[in-house]
């Protein structure tokens, strides 16, 4: 027996109206769905625990929205990504920095570092002049809900039959659909990136059997007025803390019927064959440091709004599916899997059980199209990056502010985009970190009296780089992580005109931080972060283990990056300073990597941060191709922090797995994520909702898959047993190729290739060993060689390339 919600009345409140809506007992089951539609046979619950783990998600990159499916009482709960509390529009707001100079602090700290080894994390927060503040949420704000969209339908009857939610990741499409009597109802829902706007269409079967009244009701931390004139719905005002502008528009395009403007600033619309919704939103944010305001959004949203009311519900559609499909369609991946006629929710309560692999797989395939579509909706260039509820969030007071972690989740966040095929979809990032470049100087300055910039462990939409005034959050390396991400989109697609301009740039910047804040370490001469600490683990030292991955990796990527750009200087500058540099790997005294320079873990720890593992992943310096018995001792740290952990902390565990070539165990990972930190909408939860772990686990079944960070292109690397037959296409591998891979019985078959820029192509797989062709074009003979696991041969740009194992 399915749990039924709506059990009692709705109360939904329409500008100044108020109207009690009986409650829907949903109906239905439904043939088996497409490999990528999530569907249910019942409407989320219209309750914030229903918005969490039931409403079904669509976005444009700037705005989203998540569809509820009520049947007399439908919500769109939609969002803005520029919508902020806090920042510049509050009096006292200081980017984070402190009010005054604190001269010879940092000394003093180092020094007690010196002597004493480690000290609380809580003493180099106070020495640098900060404690526990609560105005500090309110300067620093936290990202908002922009309001409900909300439709009464007063005529529908309490019982429906044959219903259907459903999102199709194909086509960015959400509808609705059931029988009211014997009239069928659809509704329909999309968020267009091309006009920018959200797009809903609601129709029945029978001429004149569309009757509702729409309004839009907004939180109450704002000024509001609404009004309705001509079809048009206008919501607007000014959030109260920072004055922040924000307007809603919504045009009713109703064909047939009768359409009423109502006082209250709400529209009815009466007997009509079809309405078209579009609703646009607008605040007047600008990234634009130091003051982050732009012009009043009126104009430009009603421009925005009226030319998508031009193009008409057909051309809209057809202009989105394009949109979409140009980034969705560029992988595709089966696993064997096939979806029984079960709603997902009951797919996901029944996966793992033993029951049907067939319908595990199903689940796995269409929970890693997820990732990928979640990205493409909450993602787009020219809108602000995905955030750690993507661009989907609820409460005026969200978990973590809804904001841009930067000591792991927000690169999370973006693991996926090149490796499946949605580089573009990055460039939000690479703006928002060149956009910190600016605050970032001042506070590198002020706080630490160095050139360059920083950034601090979280941020907001404005400019937020100095330190938190928690301890668990001292993270001045967040610069220095971010940079490694910007290169790592240079190796992938090989765009010199992206590294010479941004990333190097980045790089160089970054860099000059960190000359002047490392420290040579008078126990051994090596040069260290100090004070550094764990993420969310131990005392503040020297030299902890991770904080010197990354600056190896940025020093690293810096001396390769100033080569490619001619900066012979700066190459020089980096190789002197890792000449220096400790790399933060020891094998400690239980057989574990270090999480510290000093051997003091505690072999009994199970926190979800695995910090000093960022060297296995994101990074290359530990592999078990490259360096063992560091890669032993990582799995003997893996082991010991144990495979419990939140939904994100989960997901980075599959990523480490897979680089540590260990397939069964990424897929273990993978399905404990499944079975206890996913919602029964696929969302991840930390708990609550939080994004990064959908990103997280898509790009660790990528890495399983396929591997590039070493030289060679690493096929299939870490295919658990599980996963015995599949195919794979449109992948992405660091020099600019697309791949796709075929594989029977645990054994590839076939690798298909497509270079972009030519050159030389590394292709490493162990079934290479008993023979191999290659072929291009129509089967045009390429010449090759073969050295033990890998094959080598020259491509040429734009070709196509298959590599066929002999006896397969």
């Amino acid at each position: 027996m399915r749990r039924r919600f709506l059990a009692g009345p709705i109360v939904l409140v329409l500008g100044a109206a108020l109207t009690v809506v009986p409650a829907v007992q949903a109906q239905a089951r439904e043939p088996a769905a497409m490999p990528y539609t999530l569907w249910y046979d019942e409407p989320a619950p219209d309750t914030n625990e229903g918005w969490e783990t039931r409403s079904l998600p669509i976005g444009n990159g700037a705005m989203g929205a998540t569809v509820f499916g009520g049947v007399r009482a439908e919500r769109l709960q939609f969002n803005d990504k520029t919508l902020w509390t806090g920042g510049p529009g509050v009096a006292d707001y200081n980017f984070g920095n402190w009010d005054a100079p604190r001269p010879g602090a940092l000394e003093g700290i180092r020094e007690r570092i010196w002597k004493e080894g480690g000290i609380p994390p809580e003493d180099v927060l106070a020495a640098l002049g900060l404690k526990s503040d609560t105005p500090r949420q309110r300067r620093f704000g936290a990202y908002q809900s922009f309001g409900d969209l909300r439709l009464a339908f007063p005529g529908l009857p309490e019982q429906t039959g044959d219903y259907r939610r459903r999102l199709d990741l194909a086509r960015g499409v959400a509808g609705v659909s059931f029988t009211a009597g014997d009239v069928r109802h659809s509704r329909e829902y999309f968020a267009s990136a091309p006009a920018g706007v959200i797009v809903a269409r609601l129709a029945t079967d029978r001429p004149g059997g569309v009757t509702f009244t729409a309004g839009i009701a907004v939180p109450a931390n704002r000024t509001v007025s609404a009004t309705a004139e001509r079809g048009r719905l206008t919501v607007k005002g000014a959030l109260t803390s920072n004055g922040m502008a924000y307007e809603a528009q919504l045009r009713v395009l109703n064909q047939g019927g009768s359409r009423t403007d109502n006082p209250d600033g709400t529209i009815t619309v009466t007997g009509a064959d079809s309405v078209v919704l579009i609703l646009g939103t607008g605040t007047d944010y600008a990234a634009d440091y130091p003051t982050y305001k732009g012009e009043d959004p009126h104009a430009k949203l009603t421009a925005r709004v009226d030319a998508a009311a031009r193009q008409g519900y057909a051309r809209l559609l057809a202009a989105h599916r394009a949109d979409h499909a140009a980034l969705f369609d560029r992988v595709r991946l089966d696993l064997g899997g096939s979806l029984p006629a079960i709603p997902t929710d009951e797919l996901l309560a029944q996966y793992g059980n033993g029951a049907s692999p067939a319908a595990d797989r199903a689940l796995e395939q269409l929970f890693y199209q997820y990732g990928r579509y979640l990205l493409i909706a909450s993602s787009r260039p020219g809108s602000l990056p995905a955030n750690l509820q993507g661009v989907w969030n609820l409460q005026e007071a969200p978990p973590w502010q809804s904001d841009y972690h930067l000591n792991i989740n927000l690169q999370m966040n973006y693991w996926p985009a090149e490796m499946t095929n949605l580089a573009e979809l990055a460039r939000p990032l690479h703006d928002y970190v060149n956009g910190l470049r600016e605050p970032g100087r001042v506070t590198a300055k002020q706080m630490y009296g160095a050139r360059g910039w920083v950034a601090h462990h979280a941020s907001n939409i404005f400019g937020q780089t100095g330190a938190w005034d928690h301890p668990a959050y001292f993270f001045p390396e967040s610069g220095a992580w971010l940079s490694e991400q910007l290169y790592d989109h240079y190796r992938f697609t090989l765009d010199e005109r992206f590294l010479k301009r941004t990333a190097y740039p980045i790089m160089k910047e970054t860099a000059q931080f960190w000359l002047d804040f490392l420290r040579t370490d008078p126990r051994d001469g090596k040069l260290v972060a100090v004070p550094s600490r764990s993420p969310e683990l131990g005392p503040a030292t020297a030299g902890a283990s991770m904080s010197q991955e990354i600056l190896f990796q940025l020093f690293t990527d810096l001396r390769e990056a100033a080569g490619l750009v001619g900066d012979r200087q700066q190459a020089a500058a980096a190789a002197d300073v890792l000449a220096k540099l400790d790399p933060g790997l020891r094998v400690g005294r239980w057989g574990q990597l270090q999480e510290w320079k000093e051997d003091i873990d505690d072999p009994a720890e199970t926190h979800r941060h695995v910090s000093h593992l960022f060297a296995v992943h994101p990074g290359r310096q530990i592999s078990p191709r490259t360096t063992p018995e560091l890669a032993a001792a990582a799995k003997v740290s893996l082991n010991a922090r144990t495979d419990v952990g939140t939904g994100w902390s989960k997901a980075w565990k599959i990523n480490f797995w897979a680089r540590l070539l260990d397939g069964d165990r990424a897929h273990k990972l993978l399905r404990d994520q499944l079975q206890t930190s996913t919602l029964a909408n696929l969302w991840d939860t930390h708990p609550p909702f939080q994004i990064d772990g959908n990103f997280g686990a898509t790009s660790g079944m990528t890495e399983m898959l396929l591997q590039s960070h070493l030289g060679a292109i690493d096929l299939l690397p870490a295919l658990p047993a599980a996963w015995a037959a599949g195919r794979v296409t449109g992948l992405r591998a660091r020099g600019a190729h697309t791949v796709g891979l075929t594989w029977a019985s645990g054994r590839l078959s076939e690798a298909r290739l497509t270079s972009d820029q030519g050159g030389e192509v590394k292709l490493r797989n162990d079934a290479f060993r008993g023979g191999v062709r290659v072929t291009a074009g129509h089967g045009r003979p390429v010449a090759y060689r073969v050295d033990g696991d890998t094959v080598t041969f020259r491509a040429r740009a734009g070709d196509d390339y298959r590599i066929g194992v002999i006896g397969r």
